[in-house]
């Protein structure tokens, strides 16, 4: 990435895990020119992985400030990663499925708001999809359209005036479609981490949702995905 942030530039903060949308994301909020402000919430998910990804991405991203931020819902648990419960791996079916983390879009937005507020900021990014994914309540459209507005009404920003803007770019793509934005932005797949359950090799496990989900959107794009997968993985063709 050799695009420069200008000293002018307005601030967005992105709520950045470390997956693959996120990067997405906060390369088109900077490809946008802003002045990214990074948001990531090691919320005691199972695939830690994912935070030293986040951690790589704000850096070859250049983003202005980078929070780290601990919140550990593990304490609550009731999702496969937080919690003792299996990941599944038979493939992605219609139901909300057990990796589902309570409420966590709701609480990492409301936590990203803040940030927003602090840094005088009026725009906040979130990688979420709602084409090519797990079923999750939180990642739809008419549920980033009533936070905004909570937003608006619960924030001094919002009550004078100034509210928010909830950026969600990828809201409508495909996933071969974010693969494709990937490239375009000439940005490394590897850098990003997707799995929900990696190898104890350090490989991504190629089986459980979101892992079949990113293999494919790559695999339909005609792209090559740089991530290391298992030997073990199943082929998606089958």
């Amino acid at each position: 990435m050799n695009e420069t942030t200008k000293a002018d530039s307005p601030p967005a903060v992105v709520l950045l895990s470390g997956g693959l949308d996120s990067m997405v994301s906060a390369a088109l909020a900077r490809e946008a020119g802003f002045a990214v402000h990074a948001l990531t919430i090691d919320y005691g998910q199972r695939h830690i992985r994912e935070l030293e990804s986040a951690r790589k991405i704000a850096r070859l991203l250049g983003v202005s400030r980078h929070v780290e931020l601990p919140l550990d819902l593990r304490r609550f648990g009731g999702s496969a990663l937080t919690d003792d419960i299996d990941v599944p791996k038979e493939g992605v079916g219609d139901d909300i499925p057990v990796t589902y983390v309570p409420a966590r879009n709701l609480v990492f937005l409301a936590l990203t708001t803040a940030f927003a507020e602090s840094v005088h900021s009026r725009d906040i990014f979130i990688g979420v999809n709602a084409l090519d994914y797990s079923g999750y309540p939180d990642c739809r459209p008419e549920f980033i359209a009533s936070f905004a507005e909570t937003a608006r009404l619960g924030t001094k920003q919002g009550v004078e005036g100034k509210p928010f803007s909830i950026h969600a770019p990828l809201q409508h793509m495909s996933k071969a479609d974010i693969a494709r934005e990937c490239y375009r932005l000439d940005l490394d797949p590897s850098w990003s981490w997707s799995c929900y359950d990696p190898t104890e090799n350090g490989t991504a496990c190629g089986a459980c949702d979101s892992c079949r989900l990113r293999r494919k959107g790559f695999d339909d794009a005609g792209l090559v995905d740089t991530t290391a997968y298992a030997p073990e993985a199943p082929d998606l063709r089958e």
